[in-house]
């Protein structure tokens, strides 16, 4: 007798996935609150849940967070390196940092480079980076003296593999080619802006350059400054320091399409409406580890079900129309 035929399912999602040469969690802790929206002792609580539920990929920058008044840029850098030297788990850990957007060390020049490497080794507490991206793309600079500025660090120990974020597909393109051409460090990585609301920032020739050659995506923004979470809603008020950006998808058509279909499916699983969002992201070509940060504990467990939520066709379907 024939039997109705449900929606497949995809696999077990995988507790790690390459990198590179590292091997990286589903989720990638963004660190841009430490310092800012979470303190030193929260940052602790934090880091200490992620981990303890299996996390070991962690995201920050050299400039997060300068433009928070009284700051001057390298905090996340410090809270993260006390923590792990607090623990003892440095070797247990990938942390991915970034060049370039720190005002006192601006720009992608090599000298440049080999400076800001030597502060964030210094901030972090380590002797190794295990990901160093380019934070913004210095088109000033030629792509040789970048790539053979990262390769030397390669080299020399300093870091392990190198990744670019708000780069062109003609510059990452360049980029690749010139490190095939002679033989040095390539990218492994690429960070673009990228959910469920803003799919045009990636999807297309950027994304194409990445599948080509096999680069792994770790989108930022990827609930949106909070309105992927389902708590933004028409006559609330959110309590956060990027309320003001989040609010703004409300606004939109698309916004409320893309509300409605993650409730749906977020009923269905009876998940929160966050991991639903992550997980879409996840299951899009390239995508490793979306980036997401948590400024409480509390918040932690929406995110860390990414690893566990498994959507079905009929799921990505519907949110990918809704987000069309």
């Amino acid at each position: 007798m024939a039997t109705s035929t449900p929606a497949s399912v995809p696999g077990p999602v995988p507790s790690s996935k390459p990198l590179g040469s590292l091997s990286v969690s589903p989720l990638s802790l963004g660190g841009n609150v430490f310092g800012w929206t979470a303190d030193e002792a929260t940052s602790f609580e934090v880091l200490d849940a992620f981990t303890a539920a299996g996390g070991n990929f962690i995201d920050t920058a050299d400039a997060y967070s300068f433009f928070v008044p009284g700051n001057k840029g390298g905090e996340s850098e410090k809270i993260i390196g006390d923590w792990h030297t607090a623990r003892g788990n440095r070797s247990d850990l990938v942390i991915a940092t970034k060049v370039g957007a720190l005002p006192e060390r601006k720009g992608l020049s090599a000298a440049n480079i080999k400076a800001a490497v030597d502060d964030s080794l210094a901030r972090l507490r380590t002797d190794y980076i295990d990901l160093y991206y380019t934070h913004y793309d210095d088109e000033s600079v030629e792509v040789s003296e970048i790539i053979s500025a990262l390769d030397e660090l390669v080299k020399a120990g300093k870091i392990r593999e190198i990744g670019a974020s708000n780069i062109s597909p003609e510059r990452l393109q360049e980029s690749l080619d010139f490190s095939t051409r002679e033989g040095l460090a390539k990218y492994v990585a690429l960070q673009p802006h990228y959910n469920l609301v803003s799919r045009d920032t990636y999807e297309g020739p950027l994304r194409d350059v990445a599948a080509r050659y096999g680069l792994g995506a770790m989108p930022y923004y990827g609930l949106a400054s909070g309105f992927l979470t389902g708590k933004y809603r028409p006559g609330t008020n959110v309590d956060s320091a990027r309320s003001g950006k989040a609010a703004e998808h409300l606004a939109t058509e698309r916004g409320r399409r893309v509300l409605a279909a993650l409730d749906k499916v977020a009923e269905r699983h009876e998940a929160d409406q966050a991991t639903v969002a992550l997980a879409w992201l996840a299951a899009q070509p390239t995508i490793t580890s979306p980036i997401a940060s948590a400024r409480t504990v509390a918040q932690l467990p929406a995110l860390m079900a990414l690893g566990t939520l498994r959507l079905t066709d009929e799921d990505l379907k519907l949110l990918t129309a809704a987000s069309a």
